[in-house]
C-alpha cells in the first residue's frame, strides 16, 4: 500500500519567515548497525580533530562566520550565546580546551567529524523513538523534553525554537543547544536522522559539502545503509518522501 509524501523533517512556517537565511541538509538512513566507531572511522575522527584544533590556532571560536550567525539566531529567541552554546560551538570549545572529543559510536562519530569540520551542528536523531516527522517551530512551553542522563520532564520557555514529533514531544531544545534522552542513538539504533545546519553567508554552500562527507562516511562505514538526502531553506522547507523510497533525493 503506498500513500503520498510523508515528511521526515520541517521547519513550521513561522520559524522559516523568522529565519530566512536557515540551510539545513538532512539525511534520512536505514538499515544502520551502530555499535562502537570502527577503527578507521576513530583514525579518521582524530585526524579532522587535530586539523580543527590547528584551525582554532589562526580563528578564535567565538569568531567563525559559522558560530557567530548561530549566537545571533540564539539571540533573536531570548537563549544567551554564551550560557547556551549550539552543538558545534560546545564541540569546538571542548576540543580547544581539553585537546580531544571522546568517541561515543559510529553514528554519533561521523555527525561530530563533520560538525567540527564544518563548524556547524550536526544532530543525529534515532527514529524508532519518534513519533512521526521531526518539526522546528517555537515553544508554547506546553511541551514536554527530558535531557539525556534523566528521566524527568522540564518544559521550554515559551518562544523557543524546539524540534516537536508529532506528538509535541521536545527532541531538541533550544534549536541545536541540547538533545533528548529518547532521540538519542544508542547500540540498537537502525534508522537515524542526520540533520545539519547554519545560517552564515556560506551555509548553503558548506551544507552541500558536509551532506556529502556525510554520505561517503555512511557508505564506508555502515555499508548496508540506504538513504536519501535533502537540502533545505526557508523557501523549501520540508524533506519529504514516497514511503518505501530509498533513493537520494536533492
Amino acid at each position: 500500500m503506498s500513500g503520498g509524501p510523508v515528511a521526515v523533517f520541517a521547519y513550521d512556517e513561522a520559524v522559516a519567515g523568522r529565519y530566512p537565511t536557515i540551510r539545513a541538509g538532512v539525511i534520512h538512513a536505514t538499515d544502520l548497525a551502530n555499535g562502537p566507531g570502527p577503527p578507521g572511522l576513530l583514525d579518521e575522527y582524530r585526524a579532522e580533530q587535530r586539523a580543527a584544533s590547528e584551525r582554532l590556532n589562526e580563528t578564535p571560536v567565538a569568531d567563525l562566520p559559522s558560530i557567530a550567525a548561530w549566537r545571533r539566531a540564539f539571540a533573536r529567541f531570548g537563549a544567551k550565546p554564551t550560557q547556551h552554546r549550539n552543538a558545534a560551538e560546545a564541540l569546538l570549545r571542548r576540543l580547544a580546551k581539553r585537546g580531544d572529543i571522546p568517541t561515543i559510536n559510529t553514528l554519533v562519530d561521523i555527525g561530530n567529524l563533520v560538525s567540527i569540520r564544518y563548524a556547524m551542528p550536526v544532530a543525529v536523531f534515532d527514529r524508532a523513538n519518534i513519533a512521526g516527522s521531526i518539526t522546528v517551530r517555537f515553544a508554547t512551553g506546553a511541551e514536554p523534553f527530558t535531557d539525556l542522563g534523566s528521566t524527568d520532564h522540564v518544559y521550554p520557555d515559551p518562544g523557543e525554537v524546539i524540534f516537536v514529533d508529532n506528538t509535541n514531544t521536545v527532541c531538541a531544545r533550544r534549536w541545536c543547544w541540547r538533545q533528548s534522552a529518547q532521540s538519542a542513538t544508542s547500540a540498537t539504533t537502525d534508522d537515524a536522522l542526520f540533520v545539519v545546519e547554519g545560517h552564515h553567508g556560506t551555509a548553503g554552500r558548506d551544507v552541500e559539502s558536509a551532506l556529502a562527507d556525510l554520505t561517503s562516511l555512511l557508505a564506508s562505514y555502515q555499508p548496508r545503509n540506504h538513504s536519501s538526502s535533502y537540502e533545505l531553506s526557508s523557501t523549501t522547507p520540508r524533506a519529504e518522501t514516497d514511503e518505501g523510497a530509498g533513493d537520494t533525493s536533492r
